[in-house]
């Protein structure tokens, strides 16, 4: 693809206002429905937890974004993030993020420039790739766009968001003339790209874009993940040492190990086990997980447990990774009591340890 484009401004570092070498802390919320709550309190639920999140010292929230599945019950994780920006004050707000596949980029790119002029400058917006899902189908877009159009998209997205005044394409997937971005971008708004492989690793590398990681792998893992990245980047022709990436982590404190353990045991089979509901495209079944085995993997890698245990966890993965941006996805417990107090004590408790690090 080749953009057409008029005259465009420098573009910041990847990740844009992300930070340097100092910690920053934000919740991860999937918007997860669990027992108990409808998909409007679920919601709500959400939005609580991003005030609770700005009146305890975090820096930012991230929104996940699913279709057609109760996993996760936001479709539009950029529709939610203006919500909550334009009723807090401080922190930014990301997606994390919002499926690139099923969405024209420049339509995408459209919302976030308008979003980020809005709110003046606390929006960030992180893409996915997704995955071979019926969402596809749905929207229009096709399997085509998931299999060999995610880094067309990519490019034409970062054009439209550069700052430049106008955007065209002639490429295998779009093909259009020259238009003015209108809202055209106040800055180049801060993108980033979820990862789970090392072809979507490869695609962020290559034009220099910080990475989301989830919370699947282990610390070793995604230290691998970024030497991979470190490498492609640096023969693109960019300083991987300068992209400040993002890193998702499981977090639920508790006084004892056992009770946290105990009270995410009760709650989460329930909440992964939907992830079933996932379709593919083709009407295959998706492959199924042993969801005893991931849970178990899950709390022997992530800071779950008292306090000084969640900083130890959180400490090893600073120091392994080198990630300076943690992501704690807190509904775990699947109790909105349990996940304010849990929001509350990281804030109190875990985070001035970790930003007191030298």
């Amino acid at each position: 693809m080749t953009a057409e484009h008029g005259p465009t401004r420098d573009r910041p570092g990847p990740g844009g206002d992300a930070p340097g070498p100092g910690l920053r802390a934000d919740l991860f919320l999937l918007a997860g429905e669990f027992p108990g709550a409808d998909h409007a309190a679920t919601l709500q639920r959400t939005v609580d937890y991003a005030h609770a999140a700005e009146t305890a010292g975090f820096d930012g929230v991230w929104l996940a974004e699913h279709h057609f599945i109760s996993y996760g019950i936001c479709p539009s994780a950029v529709t939610l993030a203006a919500y909550i920006l334009g009723a807090t004050t401080r922190i930014r707000v990301g997606t994390a993020a919002a499926i690139l596949s099923n969405r024209h980029p420049l339509a995408l790119a459209e919302e976030a420039a308008l979003l980020d002029a809005a709110c003046g400058g606390r929006f960030d917006l992180g893409v996915a790739r997704g995955g071979p899902w019926i969402d596809l189908d749905v929207f229009g877009t096709g399997l085509a766009r998931y299999a060999t159009g995610f880094a067309e998209s990519l490019d034409l997205l970062l054009a439209a968001l550069s700052g430049r005044a106008g955007v065209g394409a002639d490429g295998e997937h779009f093909r259009f003339p020259q238009v003015a971005m209108i809202p055209r971008p106040v800055r180049p708004v801060p993108t980033w790209v979820a990862a789970t492989s090392s072809s979507t690793v490869d695609f962020a590398a290559r034009r220099g874009l910080p990475l989301l990681l989830g919370m699947h792998d282990d610390v070793t893992a995604k230290a691998a993940m970024l030497d991979g990245y470190a490498a492609a980047s640096a023969a693109a022709g960019h300083d991987p040492a300068g992209v400040a990436h993002g890193s998702a982590h499981l977090a639920f404190v508790a006084d004892t190990v056992e009770l946290a353990e105990k009270t995410l045991r009760a709650a989460m089979p329930g909440w992964l086990a939907r992830t079933g509901e996932y379709r593919r495209i083709d009407a295959t079944p998706p492959r199924r997980r042993d969801l005893d085995a991931y849970l178990d993997h899950l709390l022997a890698i992530h800071p779950i447990g008292p306090p000084q245990r969640c900083v130890e966890r959180l400490t090893a993965s600073l120091d392994t990774t080198g990630v300076r941006r943690l992501l704690l996805m807190v509904e775990g417990a699947g109790n909105p009591d349990l996940t304010v107090e849990t929001i509350h004590r990281l804030g109190d408790e875990v985070l001035p340890q970790l930003r007191n690090r030298r």
